[in-house]
């Protein structure tokens, strides 16, 4: 059985997650590779999901309404849908000037 057809039975699909800045600094990690559930539709459950992992992952997300994402390096609300998203980048509220 292939890995593909493996992770796909499973339920799980494998997504690159990017952190910068504080957000990265409090879980610890630069990016990963994580085989998230297939069922998690949106951008604010796989938030909820993470935050589940432990205290670096919920000290990140405490604040949910501030974290911002991007998929595919494409700006993405609470509510956006993952779809096949392959990269998933979260990131603090920036400020221009």
């Amino acid at each position: 059985m292939s890995s593909a057809v493996a992770t796909a039975a499973a339920g799980t699909r494998p997504v690159r997650i990017v952190y910068f800045a504080w957000v990265r600094e409090r879980v610890g990690l630069p990016e990963e590779t994580l085989d998230i559930p297939a069922d998690l539709a949106t951008v604010a459950d796989l938030v909820r999901w993470l935050k589940a992992r432990g205290e670096g992952y919920e000290a990140a997300f405490e604040n949910e309404k501030i974290v911002r994402a991007a998929l595919d390096h494409v700006h993405a609300k609470p509510q956006a849908a993952l779809g096949t998203a392959r990269e998933i980048a979260f990131f603090p509220p920036m400020t221009g000037g």
